[in-house]
């Protein structure tokens, strides 16, 4: 490969990286072949995969990897256990060059309800659908072994391993164990506890284990509350340890079920030109392949016909016999032996889930490459998105954001930052002195400089904007709507930017009558418009305070009769403080601008001394 070559593998390669989301899951690198050469997870896939490019890196084996490596793909994934186990699962399927290999053929532990008269409750690595009903399997130990601990504290399910049966228990055939005795177990081999309440346990004990919580936690929070009013409080503190230990350490994997085998899940995710078709394969309970394919629309195609199209061509493309599909919707599609599945709920529901999940992180990273690409493009989506927000006559690619700045009315001056295009335009951002207000008035003195602003505009014949941001609430907004439409006759739309007690935006306004505007924290179009914000709040205060120091400065020393700018800078930078100019003494000023305008100096300061 030659030096060109590598580093357009590696600009490439980058690019991926870019685009990756800050969310767990599995990462896959690819050698020329398209052969999976290692097989990764992560708790931030951004941040893991980065790190093998970074410039740093020392250790010999990496770069070697690094060095095979021209393609990366990914799956996202909800929690870091999900990926720990999707990886294990995906390097038992491929068996990557560069991945330990798992000699020992071990895999997670999982737990067993066996299908026994009286069940019990194991863990163990061996799954035999004939003896039970299997849960997990769980990557950490720690955490599954918590839960086991719960179920026997809330449960007592029995550990011996007596084949128990009507009949025996009947005759007195069986005796009770230590079990018995230490209260571990209640003694259902000798019928102190009935069939039908052991039954109603292990329901229980299953719900658990399925992560139905809800009830189970309901119940013991009525319980430990309950115990707390009759003032039993150690009975309410160890109900309330088993409540913390439900709560925090039951969890169920999504990406591995021993309920679900050979079976393929498709979902769509789509928009005006584009539709992405993600495809999940399971097979054994867990997940082994998973990957997303796009088609261009040229017809106005449904996503039913188009899901219709990805079936067919992603399962003759990975050869799949799935006798079962789970989609999101009805397709028109007959397939022999094969059944189509909507889950609602439960297991396949979750995989669904998961499946729409990585089919819009694709949709995401695609339209992060293209406006890496065409960067005017993104300008043009959040300038869309926001005139959609706000059902604005026209796209909103000139806006205005006006702010106040004063302390007790002193000083009071205001600032107007543009953005064109979603950028800051800081050629034409404006200062205002406030003229007309006295005192801390911020509504007057936002009614003054709105109605400077536009006057000027339109006497100079220069375009208006499209839209103008008020930095506040409703009383802001109506402000400005009573300067531009009641008294300069307007037509420009008014939004507003309110913020919490924290000083956070955390709305968007717009209307008269102002109302609330749904939009995400995380999104970009509000990391923009807080970003409006943040930048006239910034410009604003660099104003005022400037203006408050050359206030500061001239009171001092510009108004000493005899002394110019020229020997007022040589005082401040020598001794860099009016303060320390005003406490400095006649030979030390003498040194500095000479003995004559010393003594001026040192008497404008020492009035009292002759």
């Amino acid at each position: 490969m030659t030096k060109e070559e590598n580093e357009k593998r590696l600009a490439y390669l980058k690019g991926i990286v870019s685009r990756l989301p800050e969310k767990p899951g599995s990462y896959q690198y690819y050698d020329e072949n398209h052969t999976i050469i290692y097989v990764g997870k992560a708790k931030n896939l951004k941040a893991r995969v980065s790190s093998y490019f970074h410039t740093e890196v020392d250790r010999y084996k990496t770069k070697v990897l690094v060095s095979k490596i021209h393609d990366i793909s990914y799956t996202v994934v909800n929690t870091e256990e999900d990926a720990l186990l999707l990886e294990n699962s995906l390097i038992k399927k491929y068996n990557p060059r560069y991945n330990v290999l798992l000699k020992d053929g071990k895999t997670y532990p999982s737990i067993c309800i066996t299908n026994e008269y009286f069940p019990r409750i194991f863990k163990t690595r061996t799954i035999n659908k004939k003896w039970g009903t299997y849960f997990g399997p769980y990557a950490h130990g720690i955490a599954m072994q918590a839960v086991l601990n719960l179920i026997k504290e809330l449960y007592h399910p029995r550990t011996c391993n007596t084949a128990i049966t009507k009949e025996g228990i009947e005759s007195g055939k069986y005796k009770v164990c230590l079990d018995y005795h230490i209260k571990k177990c209640l003694g259902p081999c000798v019928g102190k506890q009935s069939a039908e309440d052991y039954q109603k346990n292990i329901q229980q004990a299953r719900e658990i284990l399925k992560g139905n919580t809800r009830q189970v936690l309901r119940n013991l929070k009525e319980e430990m509350l309950k115990l707390s009013e009759e003032l039993r409080f150690e009975e309410a503190d160890e109900v309330k340890r088993k409540y913390l230990a439900l709560d925090h350490f039951v969890s169920r994997s999504e990406v591995v079920s021993h309920t679900i085998n050979n079976v393929d899940v498709f979902s769509i995710t789509s928009d005006e030109k584009m539709a992405f078709i993600n495809y999940i394969h399971v097979s054994n309970g867990s997940i082994n392949q998973s990957f997303t394919i796009e088609y261009k629309k040229k017809l106005n195609e449904t996503d039913e016909e188009l899901l219709q199209l990805g079936i067919i061509e992603l399962r003759q493309r990975f050869k799949s016999d799935a006798k079962e599909i789970i989609v999101p919707e009805t397709v028109d599609v007959e397939l022999e032996n094969v059944t189509f599945t909507i889950p609602q709920r439960g297991d396949k529901k979750t995989l669904l889930d998961l499946s729409i999940q990585n089919g819009k992180q694709y949709k995401l990273d695609r339209l992060k490459q293209a406006e890496k690409l065409n960067p005017e493009q993104k300008q043009t989506r959040l300038m869309k998105e926001l005139q959609d927000k706000l059902h604005l006559p026209k796209l909103p690619y000139h806006i205005e954001c006006f702010d106040n700045s004063n302390i007790s009315g002193q000083d009071a001056v205001a600032s107007c930052v543009v953005f064109k295009a979603m950028k800051p335009s800081k050629k034409d951002y404006k200062h205002f002195n406030i003229k007309t207000v006295e005192g801390p008035d911020d509504y007057a003195s936002m009614k003054e400089v709105v109605h400077r602003r536009y006057t000027r505009l339109v006497n100079e014949e220069q375009p208006l904007p499209d839209l103008i941001i008020a930095d506040g609430g409703k009383g802001q907004m109506e402000v400005i709507r009573q300067v531009i439409q009641d008294e300069l006759n307007l037509d420009i739309p008014i939004a507003g930017l309110a913020k919490d007690d924290r000083h956070r935006t955390n709305e968007l306004l717009y209307g008269f009558p102002p109302i609330h505007v749904a939009l995400k924290t995380d999104s970009e179009l509000f990391h923009v418009l807080t970003h409006i914000q943040d930048e006239v709040h910034r410009f604003a205060i660099e104003f005022h305070r400037n203006k408050r120091s050359k206030r500061a400065l001239h009171s001092e020393l510009d108004d000493i009769k005899g002394i110019g700018p020229k020997t007022r800078d040589e005082l401040l930078n020598a001794l860099k403080s009016v303060k320390k100019i005003r406490e400095a003494e006649l030979p030390t000023l003498s040194d500095i601008v000479g003995q004559a305008k010393a003594q001026i100096i040192y008497h404008h300061f020492h009035p009292t001394e002759t």
